[in-house]
């Protein structure tokens, strides 16, 4: 199949059958064939890796080089921490190195606790509730004589806003993947969280003692989520290991360590102390009980401190082992008693210099805090996106899309990856399939994303936290109006949509005569709830269409004019300009809303 011209092409690490034979201009079933007589069996999905790529572009005259991979530019996108600022602010020649913090993410059951477990040689997985972390733990560990800071972040769904604040604290992350299970949900959206935090990924692949671990499996399911294993020439490191079988953490450990070494992990163990509340409750006898982890500046006993709109004096200080300590350096987790309220675990704290000071401070943030309450900022809309770019504070229109199978969701991707107006781009920073969760949402807070959908629906707990946090959510089931309405919100254009949302079902008991209006229907409400500034459509059996559709000319309880009338209870309804109502008559009340622009 060889040509005389010989021709060159540039390959990453790996790259699917499909993608392969449009960059060597033949047929997908060219290439498959081309792949059988190498004794590879591949579909048109599958990925193959460069060496193999290589072999069979050569078939087809083209000579292949590979792709060097710096960092991607959709990955610069996690804003700077406060503390990261302090930091940078600080005078170099005081700045010292500190140990690196690592949080531990991935899905659940994956065995992220028994590795954390396994690193510190103590046994926390026995204590915990049935064998799942249930709140973020803070431990340090060593290895050549170095210290490294671990956060144990919970894996399962429930979690995700305490797996965003252990990304954003972290200087580096270790994805957790069990070689038997491979990329999973939760590990997506860990790999999102990490990309948002701007911090570098080890992947610890874990579980290669099972009979049925497959390792190559899982490379080619990360080099599919823009993790492309360094051994095939991209970035990410991955280390095999067995965590019940100690084997492999030594050269985790290395691997971190090696990370490290390759970043600027500093601090001012002088300078202004500050850090991030890990996680905080109150404990009988001892009252509010905090674990801070110190970022700058040295913590000691005896300190003001305030997190959030909380402050207290330090009475006494722990270190993970529950040893009584008298400071703590960077990077150091220590747990403290003295804080006057419960902080929120992910708010910074600082030391101020009294209590006087503090109360001050404290004030000045419940003002603000109540102002902003009421402005309800909520979630990045169209004209903030454009207010944000012009002020020089966004670049980009970040998105979260979701779609109901793995074939949408791909050309979906494509698609709004090559749109971008001007120098505003835009940016998806996690994809899935399945509805619209409540992580999704709580990731969508955490990165200004504006979420959007095909084929599938938010679930309850979603729905409840995008009204509450004002994140826009916007559903499709045709692609082009989708990739449309991206398009036209980047161009400024996209109008307000009048949505149509029914709200209540009732059946029609008996009629009466009215005064009024003529006739009214005597109703049960079967689902939800009629409303007096809703509209109604009246279904009779035997139709398809609705025979009525208008407004509601009254509405009573017990002769009485009401707003509404739940499931469950009776009333008397009368509608504008319709008397000929009929006893087992479907009526169906509807609101209109107004969903916000992208």
């Amino acid at each position: 199949m060889s040509t005389d011209e010989n021709k060159t092409i540039e390959l990453a690490g790996s790259i699917t059958v499909r993608e392969l034979s449009e960059k060597i201009n033949a047929s997908p079933i060219e290439v498959i064939k081309n792949l059988m007589a190498n004794g590879v069996m591949a579909n048109i999905n599958q990925l193959i890796d460069f060496d193999t790529a290589a072999i069979v572009s050569a078939e087809f005259g083209y000579e292949v080089t590979q792709k060097t991979f710096d960092k991607a530019p959709e990955e610069e996108i996690g804003e700077i921490p406060l503390w990261r600022r302090l930091i940078e602010s600080e005078d170099k020649k005081d700045l010292l190195r500190r140990p690196p913090v690592v949080t531990i993410l991935g899905h659940v059951d994956h065995g992220k606790t028994t590795l954390l477990d396994a690193l510190r040689h103590t046994h926390v997985v026995e204590g915990e509730a049935g064998g799942i972390t249930q709140h973020i733990g803070a431990y340090q560990a060593k290895h050549n004589d170095r210290t490294i800071t671990f956060l144990d972040t919970p894996g399962h769904e429930a979690f995700s806003s305490m797996r965003a604040r252990g990304a954003q604290g972290a200087d580096i992350v270790i994805l957790v993947i069990a070689a038997d299970d491979g990329v999973m949900p939760q590990t997506k959206e860990a790999i999102a969280h990490s990309k948002v935090a701007n911090v570098p990924m080890i992947v610890a692949m874990n579980k290669m003692d099972k009979s049925n671990a497959d390792p190559e499996r899982v490379k080619q399911q990360l080099a599919e989520n823009d993790m492309v294993p360094d051994e095939w020439d991209g970035d990410t490191i991955i280390v095999p290991l067995s965590a019940i079988n100690q084997e492999g953490l030594d050269d985790l450990m290395e691997a971190i360590l090696l990370v490290a070494d390759n970043m600027d992990i500093l601090a001012n163990p002088k300078g202004e102390t500050i850090g991030t509340v890990i996680e905080a409750k109150i404990e009988r006898g001892r009252g509010v009980m905090a674990t801070l982890l110190v970022q700058n500046g040295t913590l000691e006993e005896g300190d003001v401190v305030i997190a959030g709109t909380t402050y207290g004096r330090i009475k006494a200080m722990f270190n993970y082992q529950g040893e009584k300590i008298c400071e703590a350096l960077p990077s150091t987790p220590v747990s403290v008693m003295g804080l006057c309220d419960v902080p929120v675990a992910g708010d910074l704290f600082q030391v101020v210099q009294n209590e006087k000071v503090a109360r001050e401070i404290i004030k000045e943030r419940e003002i603000e805090a109540e102002e902003q309450a009421f402005a309800s900022k909520g979630g990045m809309t169209l004209e903030q996106i454009f207010e944000r770019f012009q002020a020089g504070e966004t670049k980009e229109l970040r998105l979260i899309i979701k779609a109901d199978v793995q074939g949408s969701l791909e050309p979906i991707i494509n698609s709004v990856k090559e749109l971008g107006i001007g120098e505003i781009g835009v940016n998806v920073l996690h994809s899935d399939t399945g509805n619209i969760s409540e992580s999704d949402v709580m990731l969508a807070t955490a990165s200004d994303a504006v979420i959007i959908g095909f084929n599938v629906e938010p679930d309850s707990a979603a729905k409840r936290l995008a009204e509450t946090n004002k994140i826009a959510i916007r559903t499709y089931n045709i692609i082009y109006r989708l990739i449309e309405d991206i398009e036209k919100a980047l161009k400024g254009l996209l109008e307000p949509e009048i949505r149509e949302m029914v709200i209540g079902k009732a059946v029609v008991l008996a009629i009466f005569k009215a005064s009024r209006h003529g006739k009214v229907a005597g109703c049960r409400v079967l689902d939800g709830e009629l409303r007096r500034n809703g509209k109604i459509r009246l279904f009779r059996e035997g139709t398809e269409e609705a025979i009525f559709t208008g407004e509601i000319a009254s509405l009573r309880r017990h002769q009485e004019d009401v707003r509404e009338v739940r499931k469950g209870f009776e009333c008397g309804i009368g509608l504008r300009g319709f008397n000929e109502f009929q006893e087992g008559d479907t009526l169906e009340c509807f609101v209109l809303e107004t969903v916000a622009p992208i």
